[in-house]
């Protein structure tokens, strides 16, 4: 009633949970109390392509908007949800869709590599990057920490924000339009106001969020959040790391060899004396 009042769009999240929350079975209701923006539809909610037409349906006429079904492909978290409608109600671009990586392609594009990944899954959009890494209990430093008493280290946790960051820098846009950043070339710098508000063990599955606040060659800082559920896990204001651009692969030069053009490594290899040899 206060959107249809005022067209406030600050109104709109609100209006979203509430929509979401009619079509979504009771005992996951309970996950939409913080309105968590990295909740997806699918997995997390049990929303299927007909329940979400449904919810599609019931935004257009409180909102007295249209959508079109394309625009729904790309649409994953409830955070993807409020920032669509939120766009459509502004006249805004729509931001570019976000990415979700398995674990598979976050090995292959990763530096860091297992044991010490501490990535399962992960999305990537414009505005950060959200992960998940469930404590399994089989981490080798579990087994010195501590004695019969299996904590997660809070500077793990740290490292696994770190990796986050890193896979953003990898799978995000770079600072730099045409630039590509190498991952042999990210290393962490620093990380300043850091809390640890919650004892993590096996059997908990850590979810992991950044937010990019600076990123200037050759220095990009985040601001990084866990949770466990809904309680606050861990917490850093800053964490810097420093990258560098890959180097373009330039073309190999070429030559003309009787008014064609070809690789001049080919070209040199054409008029080799053994290359002519077999010419012959």
């Amino acid at each position: 009633m206060q959107f249809r009042k005022t067209g406030n769009p600050e109104h709109v999240p609100a209006v979203v949970i509430g929509i979401v929350e009619r079509f979504v079975e009771p005992d996951l209701r309970i996950k939409l109390k913080d309105a968590d923006d990295d909740l997806r539809l699918i997995e997390d909610l049990g929303i299927d392509s007909l329940t979400m037409m449904e919810i599609v349906i019931l935004v257009e006429d409180v909102l007295q908007l249209s959508i079109n079904n394309d625009e729904l492909r790309n649409l994953r978290t409830v955070g993807d949800v409020k920032t669509f409608i939120d766009c459509k109600i502004r006249g805004l671009a729509l931001p570019k869709p976000t990415k979700f990586i398995p674990i598979e392609q976050i090995a292959a594009v990763m530096p860091i590599q297992p044991p010490f990944l501490f990535l399962n899954e992960a999305s990537v959009s414009s505005s950060g990057a959200n992960g998940k890494y469930k404590i399994t209990g089989q981490e080798f430093f579990l087994q010195g920490h501590f004695k019969n008493n299996p904590v997660m280290p809070a500077s793990i946790m740290l490292e696994a924000l770190g990796q986050l960051a890193v896979l953003y820098l990898l799978e995000g846009a770079a600072p730099e339009p045409g630039k590509v950043i190498s991952s042999s070339l990210i290393y962490f710098t620093g990380c300043e106001g850091v809390r640890a508000h919650r004892v993590c063990r096996p059997g908990d599955i850590l979810t992991l969020s950044i937010k990019p606040k600076r990123m200037k060659m050759p220095l990009a800082t985040f601001e990084g959040a866990i949770r466990v559920g809904q309680e606050k896990a861990a917490i850093a204001e800053e964490i810097t790391l420093t990258f560098g651009y890959a180097e373009a692969v330039m073309p190999p030069p070429v030559a003309e060899i009787n008014g064609h053009t070809t690789p001049k490594s080919d070209a040199v290899a054409a008029t080799s004396p053994l290359r002519v040899a077999v010419n012959a």
